[in-house]
């Protein structure tokens, strides 16, 4: 009975953590529903979002929520994350529909925030969970997500190198452990289960951004459909991208390099 409870204990401080994570993100789309309710904006619903995404950027790092390093890493989210609309609405996958001042190329400069969402969640999981990495090879899987990212534009053109992608990611991050902390208890999980898990409840929260209508995919433009499943797996591999962005930030900032085993750890500080 009390390993129940203690696992349940347990539990709920990893639910509670991970809703502390999840802040500005949470805070990110409730924003945008919130604008789709509001009547006769004084301005372009596109461009008050942007004005609400910097504020909040501003307020996230006030708080404490992100330090300076940890923004650095959000804003280098933010721009990979607007080429990478600029690219994609080009070629259709989906689109922005509403008329802005802060649209270029058919992407409002918002756009990036959401991708920026993402790089906060992988820095404050980083000071919360007080996450530790040990087996890690960031040269060659930062390589891989740089391959990644890029392969999400070239496939439009050339052979899409995806499963072949993945197939490399499950060998370079084999024997990586992701070690975290929940209360006094530490635990961990292989690296590529965290990407697939994260990259799951990435597609969870697409299907509720596309709801409240912060982007449209085709499909959803005569009424909203359930984004495909496919975008979970594509989750899966993106998310590499933001992990290597803060991971390798992380390492290079403590200097630990060993060529078997590297353990990174940050403080917990005031996160």
């Amino acid at each position: 009975m009390n390993t129940f409870k203690n696992g349940m204990r347990q539990l709920l401080r990893f639910a509670v953590l991970e809703v502390r994570c999840c802040a500005f993100a949470v805070a990110l789309v409730g924003g945008i529903a919130v604008s789709k309710l509001l009547p006769e904006l004084p301005v372009a619903r596109y461009d008050l979002l942007l004005l609400y995404g910097v504020g909040l950027t501003v307020l996230a790092w006030k708080v404490g929520w992100d330090s300076g390093r940890d923004v650095a890493v959000i804003a280098g989210c933010h721009a990979i994350g607007l080429l990478f609309e600029l690219v994609k609405v080009r070629m259709g996958s989906w689109s922005y529909p509403e008329d802005a001042l802060t649209k270029f190329g058919g992407v409002p400069l918002y756009g990036g925030f959401l991708y920026a969402a993402v790089g906060s969640y992988v820095c404050r999981a980083w000071h919360l969970f007080d996450l530790r990495l040990t087996g890690y090879r960031p040269r060659i899987t930062a390589v891989l997500a740089g391959a990644v990212y890029v392969n999400f534009f070239s496939h439009h053109w050339l052979p899409d190198a995806r499963w072949a992608l993945a197939a490399l990611l499950l060998v370079a991050t084999a024997g990586t452990w992701v070690r975290f902390r929940v209360g006094e208890s530490d635990h961990r999980m292989p690296l590529a289960l965290s990407f697939v898990l994260i990259g799951f409840f990435l597609w969870v929260a697409e299907n509720a951004a596309t709801y409240v209508g912060a982007w449209s995919y085709p499909d959803q433009l005569d009424g909203w459909q359930p984004v495909s499943l496919a975008k979970f797996g594509a989750w899966a591999l993106l998310i590499t991208v933001t992990f290597t962005l803060t991971a390798n930030r992380t390492f290079f900032m403590h200097g630990r390099r060993n060529r078997a085993t590297v353990e990174i750890s940050c403080s917990r500080g005031s996160h």
